[in-house]
C-alpha cells in the first residue's frame, strides 16, 4: 500500500481544554457553546485574541485581533484568561493516548501532530475507519474534538485537516487535489503567507491551481527558493520525512466506554478479555513485556477506581494479563453498572529479558482440581509462540481473520 499520514488537530484547543476543565470541575461554562475567546483582559481591554469559539467567529471575531476589536463586535462577549500549564497537560494526555496506537508520532505543536499510519494499517478495514476509532476515543476519553486529515504525505494530510470543521475526517490523495485543493485561494496553501498571496494576486495567480499551473521558473524569478517550494506544494509534492520523536514507552494500554451499562460479572470479564487481547498484541508488537498491570472501573456514576499489581514474571500473552486482570477486577468491582473498564501494563522491559522461572511455571502440572482458576502460568514459550503466529495472520490477513469463539455473538468488542 501507498505511505498514509494522518494529520490530528485539536478544534479550537485552548478554548476545548479550558472547557473540559470546567465542566469536569464546575468551575464555568462550556466556552464552546458561546461567543466566547481565550486571551487578553476584558476589564483592561488588552491583549489579543489566542481562541475562538465557532458562535464568536459569526461575530466576525479573528484570532490575532485585539481583545478591544472583538468586544466592540460582540459586547456580550465571553472571556477566558489563557492557562498554559493545563493546555501543556491535556497536550501530554492527547499526546498519550495517541500513542496506544502507534509511537510513529511527530508532534508540531501543542494541539497538533502527524501520526504515521502506514505501520498500523494491517489493524483496521480502511485509513478513515481507523481515524474515526481515534477521533471518537480522544472525544471520549478526553472531552474535545479534533479534525483528522488523511494524505500520502505530511502537506496534503495538514491541508486536509484544514477543511470544514470540527470533528472531522477528510481526504486529501493524490487523485482528489485537483476537486479539493486547486480551487481554493492560493493564500490557503500551506506556507503562502499574506504577503506572499498578494504579490500572486498582482501576478494573477489567484488560485492554488493557478499556482499549480504556473511555469516554476518564473515562480523562482520572484519569491525564489520559496517559489520552487509553493509550485511543488500546489502539486502536491512534498519529500519531507517523517520525523519520528519516538518516546520511551512507560505503559501500553487500552479502556473502552460501554454503549451500555455493565451488569453482571460475565460481561465484564468478556470485555477484560477483549482489551488484554489488544494491550498484548501491542506490547508484542512494541517488542515489550509488562511487569506490572492496572485495570480501571468507571461506574455509571461516573466514579473511578483502580488498583495494579506486580506480575510474578514479565508478560506480553493474552492469557497472562487476563487472569490477573480478573483477580483486579473481583478486587475492584462494588457490584454497580459499570460504564467503562480499561486495563494498562507499566514497567516495560524489553520481550528478549532474561525471565527467572517462578512457581507459576509448574502449575500446569498440577492436578486440575487443585488450580485455581484465576491463577496464572506464566509466558509460556508455546504461549508466546502461538500467539505470535496469530500476530502474523492478522497482520496479513486483517484483525478480524482470526477470532476467539467467545466473541463471534459478541456485539460489544472494543
Amino acid at each position: 500500500m501507498s505511505e498514509i499520514i494522518f494529520h490530528i488537530d485539536v478544534n479550537s484547543a485552548y478554548l476545548s481544554w479550558t472547557s473540559v476543565e470546567n465542566l469536569k470541575n464546575e468551575t464555568g461554562p462550556d466556552l464552546r457553546t458561546l461567543p466566547s475567546v481565550i486571551g487578553g483582559d476584558e476589564k483592561k481591554r488588552r491583549g489579543v485574541v489566542l481562541a475562538k469559539s465557532t458562535p464568536a467567529k459569526a461575530f466576525g471575531i479573528v484570532t490575532g485581533e485585539p481583545v478591544a476589536s472583538a468586544l466592540k463586535k460582540c459586547p456580550s462577549l465571553v472571556m477566558a484568561p489563557p492557562d498554559h500549564e493545563l493546555y501543556r497537560q491535556y497536550s501530554r494526555r492527547l499526546m498519550d493516548l495517541l500513542r496506544t496506537y502507534t509511537s510513529d508520532l511527530e508532534q508540531l505543536s501543542v494541539d497538533e501532530c502527524f501520526l504515521y499510519y502506514t505501520p498500523i494499517a494491517h489493524r483496521y478495514s480502511s485509513a478513515e475507519a481507523a481515524a474515526q476509532i481515534i477521533k471518537d476515543h480522544i472525544f471520549r476519553e478526553l472531552g474535545f474534538t479534533v479534525n483528522i486529515g488523511i494524505a500520502p504525505n505530511k502537506l496534503l494530510a495538514k491541508m486536509a485537516s484544514d477543511f470544514q470543521k470540527p470533528d472531522r475526517i477528510h481526504t486529501l490523495y493524490m487523485e482528489e487535489i485537483p476537486q479539493k485543493m486547486w480551487p481554493l485561494p492560493a493564500g490557503e496553501l500551506y506556507t503562502v503567507g499574506k504577503s506572499s498571496a498578494a504579490r500572486l494576486h498582482q501576478l494573477g495567480i489567484h488560485t492554488i491551481g493557478d499556482l499549480a499551473a504556473a511555469d516554476p521558473e518564473f515562480l523562482v524569478s520572484h519569491f525564489k527558493s520559496h517559489g520552487r517550494q509553493m509550485w511543488e506544494f500546489a502539486n502536491g509534492i512534498d519529500l519531507r520525512p517523517f520525523q519520528f520523536h519516538p518516546e520511551k514507552a512507560k505503559g501500553i494500554g487500552n479502556s473502552t466506554t460501554l454503549a451500555r451499562d455493565v451488569l453482571t460479572r460475565a460481561e465484564a470479564l468478556k470485555i477484560l478479555l477483549s482489551l488484554s487481547e489488544s494491550v498484548s498484541g501491542r506490547l508484542r508488537e512494541a517488542k515489550m513485556m509488562a511487569e506490572s498491570i492496572c485495570v480501571e472501573i468507571k461506574y455509571h456514576t461516573f466514579d473511578t477506581s483502580s488498583h495494579q499489581m506486580s506480575l510474578p514474571s514479565p508478560a506480553n500473552t493474552t492469557d497472562t494479563l487476563y487472569r490477573f486482570a480478573c483477580i483486579l477486577f473481583d478486587e475492584l468491582w462494588n457490584q454497580t453498572p459499570i460504564r467503562l473498564l480499561g486495563i494498562r501494563t507499566s514497567k516495560l522491559v524489553p520481550d528478549d529479558t532474561p525471565v527467572q522461572m517462578s512457581i507459576f511455571d509448574y502449575q500446569q502440572t498440577l492436578p486440575a482440581q487443585t488450580q485455581d482458576s484465576l491463577s496464572t502460568p506464566a509466558d509460556t514459550g508455546k504461549q508466546r509462540k502461538l500467539e505470535e503466529a496469530l500476530d502474523s495472520i492478522r497482520k496479513r490477513y486483517g484483525k478480524d481473520a482470526v477470532q476467539r469463539g467467545s466473541f463471534l455473538k459478541s456485539p460489544r468488542r472494543p
